[in-house]
């Protein structure tokens, strides 16, 4: 069990602290607005109204002692940057921050963030690279130019073992995961004697321009 924080309970914050939450973590979710908190409450380990933009008001929550803390205000851009600055003044290392534009995403960078993460960005790029590949399964960003992507297996893949594909060396690609459903089951880190079956989903690391690649040999 871990212990997070997530700070601003809007749609992002509301999910992301209540499935922590489920998975068994602790979890203290922060908001300014008491209506989020009251509502929040029994689906979080605590919750609290407090306004992070004022550094007395997070000063004895003991936030530099969480594994993570979140930062999921969006709304006002000054609020999600003097929250960030308050967190670094207490000693938070372990932070992460909610972006709604470029612009915010490299001022959090220029402030010290290092994990910043822009979900709205994220999911348009998703949809897109599904209405682009309708083999795509799914599209999950991972740093900039790289993907991981679930992919149905190419017919001139069907029956081959990963050595023949030699995939790493061909695009660049890694394949992490083969989700097999006849019979059932998920190979984590599948070995090079794995073959594959046109019933399977293969989950792939690698370079967008790569993975495009292999979806045009099939």
């Amino acid at each position: 069990m871990k212990q997070f924080a997530v700070i601003g309970i809007g749609s992002y914050g509301w999910y992301l602290a209540c499935h922590l939450y489920e998975k068994g973590h602790e979890v203290l979710a922060i908001d300014a607005d008491a209506g989020l908190i009251q509502k929040i409450k029994g689906r979080v380990s605590r919750a609290l109204v407090a306004d992070t933009t004022d550094p007395d008001a997070i000063s004895g929550l003991a936030l530099a002692e969480m594994d993570r803390v979140v930062v999921c205000i969006g709304s006002i851009l000054s609020n999600s940057i003097l929250t960030v600055l308050n967190l670094q003044e207490l000693g938070v290392t372990s932070l992460m921050a909610k972006s709604i534009s470029e612009p915010h995403a490299r001022i959090l960078h220029k402030i010290g963030v290092e994990e910043v993460f822009f979900p709205e960005k994220d999911r348009a790029i998703s949809m897109a690279e599904k209405l682009h590949t309708p083999d795509m399964l799914d599209y999950l960003p991972f740093i900039e130019g790289y993907g991981i992507v679930q992919m149905t297996v190419p017919s001139t893949f069907i029956g081959k073992r990963l050595k023949e594909l030699n995939l790493i060396n061909r695009f660049g690609v890694q394949i992490v995961a083969i989700k097999a459903f006849v019979p059932e089951k998920m190979h984590m880190i599948p070995t090079a004697d794995f073959c594959l079956k046109e019933s399977d989903m293969m989950v792939l690391l690698g370079p967008d321009k790569s993975i495009d690649k292999i979806r045009k040999v099939s």
